[in-house]
């Protein structure tokens, strides 16, 4: 399933983390809620009520999905016997025409592809598809891809020339439609999915359709929550599972007016106006960024230019005025989506951590579409910030929307009322592999720096090659590569020159080959952080086994400013020391105003500290009225109690 695995250093330690505590204590959740159950009262007439949201399906799905990518990334009997088992509830739960919506099924029998908008049943199927997907490239087994292509021939068959009308409110079936083409060769799946996303935007009288859907769901939640009243009034002995709250989130003055009109518009589920005329990231941004992923798989299918140009154009447009310093995208709460150009205020960020793993598979298939060094870059800084932020050092705690500051009332939680983001990041660590390199022919390009090892098969009339790297990022800036083709051969080696390294040494077998200077400078992006200035290194000669190239990246400690543009930020700075953002938290920082003190800059300097947080390199620095400061990289904060943090500070 991955194309490298990983071997040590930074990572490894997340991903086992992921694979021995988180994926387990997901399916506790899952199963302490409810959710589980819901599928049992279909697939063994359990005598219980339906609990969770109409889509809660889909987090299932989802933990079904990260369970099959942590097998194949570390195989265990016991989570394979998790696995078949909520694999045999699905075989029985399903429609025998491949209808597996447990919502409609229970309450509204007979009912399907009602409220699409809203609802949310593409979606679920959605990642019904993808976790079968993921789950036949892990275990080669078919009883769940058996399910899979039942349902998605009973979407082909209910959606296939269908108007603008059918397409989904929540973007995701795209994806997995698309992943289920690219296994199976199946074009049918392939055409739905490019329906899917050529008919988005097209609705007439969008508005009143969506009322007319909020309508209905108010109407049918009215109606199965009497029915719950009824079921427990003659179940006394039954109590209902009750969803955790979410985290606390600021909102400005007008935020449901602007939910209300982006609704109303279209554009908060990008259906505004078709997608090749949508050149501005809007609405809610998991949607966007989940829907700007399938177009980019499309169009590595269909080599439509014009597809390809529009999407180089919305991703610059949320890169330069749209994005948090992190990478986080999503400035509205209310929308837990994008506001307009430049409004970026720290404290109401939302910067939701699914819109960061979404924005991270875009970047994956831009760079494979266009070979440009910026997303690989883009993808990198997100990984280390404005996705890892949202996972807890125990896998058991979560962040859900990511603020740039808090003044208190946010904390990690062990669940949500809408847990799609602790599944979401634990089926991405288990695809790291996925990320780090890929080869075209004879050219192979090293897209993030993670200690591992990548085995590129042989092909027709190439040479097999295996790649074994040695990373010490992000905390140190050194980097190994030992190349072993199967017999020698001239390779061009693309290695990304990251935005953020001010002087690059590169040496093979021992002698310098080159030394890139390139200062990070300040740009006009809106959040100060630049994927822009990152570039390939190309070395192209004829390999042999045994070849060790070294890499040595300086790791400066960069004052980022904000755009001019950007409110409230005049005279800060954001720190960041390699790949890493840095914040300020109030538990480092005792009796500290931290949003009230100025930095002196000059005293700045990088420093391991051992005892906290199991050993990390900090930033130490003071201000200048001399009150010491310790900054720690932004995504440990909230690991260890309630606190205050920033990450822009005065200068």
């Amino acid at each position: 399933m991955t194309s490298a695995q990983i071997t040590g250093g930074f990572w490894r330690d997340w991903l086992d983390t992921n694979a021995r505590h988180a994926i387990y204590h997901q399916w506790e959740q899952l199963e302490a809620s409810g959710c589980i159950d819901n599928f049992r009262i279909l697939a063994e007439a359990k005598d219980v009520w339906r609990e969770g949201w109409f889509f809660a399906d889909s987090d299932a799905y989802k933990w079904l999905d990260a369970a099959a990518r942590v097998y194949a990334e570390q195989p265990d009997p016991a989570l394979a016997a998790l696995m078949d088992d909520f694999i045999a509830l699905l075989k029985k739960a399903q429609d025998s025409d491949g209808y597996l919506f447990t919502y409609n099924q229970i309450h509204f029998p007979g009912t399907r592809w009602v409220n699409l908008q809203i609802e949310h049943e593409l979606y679920c199927h959605g990642h019904l598809i993808e976790a079968g997907v993921s789950h036949y490239e892990a275990t080669a087994k078919s009883e769940l891809m058996q399910v899979v292509r039942l349902a998605a021939d009973r979407l082909v068959s209910d959606f296939s020339g269908k108007s603008a009308i059918y397409t989904p409110g929540h973007e995701e079936i795209e994806i997995a439609l698309l992943r289920l083409h690219r296994i199976t060769g199946h074009r049918p799946y392939f055409d739905l999915a490019q329906q899917f996303i050529q008919q988005r935007g097209r609705s007439v009288c969008l508005a009143l359709s969506t009322l007319k859907q909020y309508i209905s769901v108010a109407k049918r939640d009215k109606f199965v929550q009497k029915r719950k009243q009824q079921y427990l009034d003659t179940h006394p002995g039954q109590v209902s599972s009750k969803l955790p709250p979410g985290n606390f989130s600021k909102n400005p003055a007008n935020a449901n007016l602007r939910w209300f009109l982006n609704v109303l518009s279209g554009k908060y589920a990008q259906q505004h106006t078709v997608v090749r005329k949508q050149k501005v990231p809007i609405g809610h941004s998991v949607r966007f960024a989940y829907l700007e992923t399938a177009v980019a798989m499309l169009a590595q299918v269909t080599g439509d230019i014009r597809s390809i140009k529009n999407l180089e154009c919305t991703w610059d447009h949320m890169v330069r005025r749209r994005m948090y310093v992190t990478g986080g995208i999503g400035a509205l709460p209310s929308l837990e989506g994008f506001g307009r150009d430049y409004e970026l205020d720290p404290e109401y960020a939302y910067a939701e951590t699914c819109a960061a793993l979404g924005s991270i598979f875009w970047n994956w298939e831009m760079v494979l579409l266009t070979d440009k060094a910026k997303y690989s870059d883009l993808l990198e800084w997100q990984l280390y910030n404005a996705a890892l932020v949202g996972f807890g050092m125990d896998g058991r705690a979560y962040l859900y929307n990511n603020p740039l500051a808090c003044r208190g009332g946010i904390t990690r939680r062990p669940w949500y009322a809408v847990p799609c983001c602790p599944s979401n990041l634990s089926r991405t660590w288990a695809i790291l592999g996925n990320y780090v390199v890929s080869r075209k022919d004879q050219e192979l390009w090293v897209h993030q720096y993670i200690s591992s090892i990548s085995r590129l098969d042989t092909a027709s009339n190439q040479v097999g090659l295996t790649v074994e790297m040695q990373s010490r990022l992000p905390w140190e800036g050194s980097v190994s590569l030992k190349l072993t083709p199967s017999d020698s051969a001239s390779y061009k080696l693309h290695l990304r020159h990251p935005s953020w390294s001010a002087r690059t040494l590169v040496s093979i077998n021992g002698e310098l080959h080159q030394e890139i200077n390139s200062p990070v400078i300040n740009s006009d992006m809106a959040s100060g952080y630049d994927p822009y200035q990152s570039s390939w290194i190309t070395i192209e000669r004829s390999w042999s086994a045994g070849d060790l190239v070294e890499l040595v990246f300086e790791l400066p400690i960069q004052l980022r400013r904000a755009h001019p543009k950007v409110k409230g930020h005049k005279d800060k700075v954001a720190l960041t020391r390699g790949p890493l953002v840095y914040c300020l938290e109030s538990i480092d920082n005792p009796g500290l105003n931290l949003f009230n003190l100025h930095l002196d800059p000059s005293t700045i300097q990088a420093v391991f500290d051992e005892t906290l947080l199991n050993g990390i390199w900090v930033l130490h620095a003071r201000t200048i009225d001399g009150q010491s400061l310790i900054f720690i990289p932004y995504h440990l904060w909230a690991n260890r109690a309630e606190s205050q943090m920033t990450v822009w500070v005065n200068l």
